[in-house]
């Protein structure tokens, strides 16, 4: 793990009214993947007991409530305070990214504008998030695989559908398609392909694109699974670790 100094300063900013409280602990493990929470604010109408799961979260966590009253019935009142606290971060504090959590298409422009100033922009919200706003972040994680384990543990039917996830990743033209994209893109005059370049390419092309959204843990064991290349894990003289490339069958291409 890099050293403090040299981490990421991020801030993560919370739509209260479009996110469940029962994610923050997988939600601030996938951030410091990142970089170093500097700024930890939560938005929403905290006279409202619609909150009520939030509370007892905020000083567990040390994330700041802010208050936006719901001035008229129906609309989303944080969206705005989100957005201004942003631009002020934006040009007041020395950050390197923003992790906005909200499942709202209306932080698109946020996202895109915060990107044109050099900001990583990281975006979390469900699998009903509208694309334009997944589109507008560097990286966007679906807050379903960030679930808390005590409540979310898995019942034989869960086991049984990501079973059935990793069975279907061989028949699914949009990951194929995306997957031999990449090792085309990333490939070398022989064919072979280094897996870190591969999922840069794949980040790059399609920032919701996890491997945990189809069972699996890393990049690596979902393309081993997919069946679709030759693997090549190759020693590193500077690395105890292995260097994994990849190159697309032969059969594959027929």
């Amino acid at each position: 793990m890099k050293n403090e100094q040299n981490q990421l300063k991020l801030a993560v900013l919370i739509d209260a009214d479009n996110t469940q409280a029962k994610i923050i602990e997988g939600l601030l493990a996938e951030i410091a993947k990142y970089g170093v929470a500097s700024v930890k604010r939560i938005y929403g109408d905290w006279t409202s007991t619609n909150l009520r799961s939030w509370k007892d979260k905020l000083l567990e966590y040390a994330i700041q409530p802010v208050q936006q009253f719901s001035y008229t019935t129906g609309k989303n009142s944080t969206d705005s305070a989100m957005i201004i606290d942003a631009m002020d971060l934006l040009y007041t504090e020395n950050l390197d990214g923003f992790c906005v959590v909200s499942s709202d298409s209306d932080f698109t422009r946020l996202a895109a504008r915060l990107r044109e100033d050099g900001k990583l922009v990281l975006g979390f919200g469900q699998r009903k998030t509208p694309k334009p706003f997944v589109a507008a972040c560097d990286k966007f994680i679906y807050t379903e695989i960030l679930r808390e384990g005590d409540e979310e543990k898995e019942t034989k039917t869960e086991k049984e559908a990501e079973a059935k996830i990793q069975s279907d990743i061989k028949t699914d033209r949009r990951v194929k398609a995306l997957l031999l994209s990449a090792v085309e893109e990333a490939a070398d005059e022989f064919g072979w392909a280094y897996l870190g370049a591969v999922g840069t390419y794949i980040a790059n092309r399609q920032p919701e694109f996890d491997p945990r959204n189809y069972g699996f843990r890393k990049l690596g064991d979902l393309i081993k699974a997919s069946g679709l290349f030759e693997i090549d894990e190759r020693a590193n003289p500077m690395d105890p670790g292995k260097q994994v490339y990849l190159k697309i069958k032969s059969k594959t291409r027929q």
